[in-house]
């Protein structure tokens, strides 16, 4: 391990950095969700960049956990790097967004590109403890590509560009203004003409740094394009949205788990029971007793749905180039139904945990709500009602979600 914690938390680095194995990634991810909780009321409420938080992922190499161990990463599978990101969410959930987020980027390029593109930037991303931003939003066509030859020219702004500020690197997207094709390419977040906007200012996610980027006439090298495969060109490439989803719907259950925890132990130590309920202790009221049935079994329905859909990701990514579409529509199906199951069950239970917790957890002070205003804000990213399409289309047709970069 690249890191140790001082007991007041600040990282203190060794040489040369070297990424945790995944059997202790999660020991040091829930270290730092320990740290992070500590200040996500305060930076909930200020909202900007988590720097110093960011910083301890750097210093932590967790960074570099799904980058394979040839590339100097640390080899995690997906099943293992998504429940760091769980993990992350039950402290805070915009570190875990961010962090889930920049190994998407990462899967982004190994898919889309090819070995000899992505390995240098695996390599360096271990070695320099790169954070990795989003700029892609394909949704999102304003920034156009025009061609000079040998290099490419970006302009125009990008929307909902999660943990782009604060990055090393960024994949970003564009239309090609002759043509209309997308065009995505990595590039330096640092590169000449990128401006990277701290507009965002959302209820919830607060500190995502899910704002604008605008490019001025920025130069992208050939080298630099992901084209060979390309963006969702072969069935091992549609992998890249099963990641996105899996990356959302474990960031969703890592926030009904933190609200589980507060809800139970304001009910345990705040609230009172209800006259009505003849009883001395509210944890003794049956339908106090209901609610929290309720909400472990829903939990525990989505932990379930989320660790199958990643074994599942996990075999079809070692399947590569064999990879055939009835198998990458079988592992959408999954991934769909462990999505759908944390919307609902994490929008549920932010919502009546106050049931549970009493009058004195709406204090304002506690800032409770930001579990449902970060919930609520992020299942937005694209509409449940189309994911429940989509599993309906399979349940009733045997018919495999189409992909995109949402399915």
């Amino acid at each position: 391990m690249n890191s140790v914690f001082s007991p007041e938390g600040s990282p203190v680095l060794a040489s040369p950095p070297q990424p945790p194995q995944p059997e202790a990634a999660s020991a040091v991810a829930d270290r730092l969700a320990q740290l992070f909780a500590r200040t996500a009321v305060e930076r909930d409420a200020r909202g900007g960049t988590p720097k110093a938080e960011r910083d301890l992922l750097r210093a932590s190499g967790l960074l570099a956990l799904s980058i394979p161990a040839e590339w100097g990463g640390g080899g995690g599978s997906w099943r293992e790097t998504l429940d760091v990101v769980r993990r992350l969410a039950q402290g805070d959930s915009s570190l875990a967004h961010v962090f889930g987020f920049h190994h998407l980027m990462l899967a982004t390029v190994r898919l889309f590109a090819r070995p000899a593109q992505w390995q240098p930037w695996m390599e360096q991303t271990a070695r320099h403890r790169w954070f990795w931003g989003n700029a892609l939003n394909p949704l999102d066509d304003r920034t156009v590509s025009s061609p000079h030859g040998a290099w490419h020219e970006f302009t125009g702004p990008k929307s909902f560009c999660s943990g782009a500020l604060d990055s090393e690197m960024l994949v970003a997207s564009a239309r090609d203004a002759q043509t209309g094709a997308l065009v995505v390419a990595a590039l330096p977040t640092a590169r000449s003409g990128v401006f990277v906007v701290p507009d965002w200012n959302n209820i919830g996610q607060r500190q995502t740094d899910s704002g604008s980027v605008v490019f001025e006439k920025v130069r992208i090298e050939r080298h630099e394009v992901l084209s060979d495969p390309g963006p969702l060109s072969t069935p091992l490439a549609c992998l890249r949205p099963l990641v996105s989803q899996l990356v959302l719907a474990n960031i969703y259950l890592g926030i009904a788990e933190a609200a589980f925890q507060d809800a139970r132990y304001y009910t345990l130590n705040e609230a009172r029971p209800w006259h009505q309920a003849r009883v001395d202790h509210v944890q003794d009221d049956p339908y106090v007793l209901q609610h929290y049935g309720d909400f472990w079994v829903g939990l525990e329905g989505v932990r379930v749905l989320a660790d199958r859909a990643a074994d599942q990701l996990d075999a079809a990514w070692l399947r590569g180039a064999a990879l055939t579409e009835a198998e990458r529509g079988q592992v959408a199906v999954s991934v769909a139904t462990a999505k759908v199951a944390a919307t609902r069950t994490g929008l549920d239970l932010c919502t009546r945990m106050f049931d549970v917790a009493g009058a004195r957890a709406t204090h304002g002070d506690l800032r409770l709500d930001r579990h449902w205003r970060n919930l609520r804000t992020h299942t937005l990213h694209d509409p449940v009602a189309y994911k429940v399409r989509e599993i309906g289309e399979w349940a009733l047709k045997q018919k495999h979600p189409q992909p995109t970069f949402y399915s």
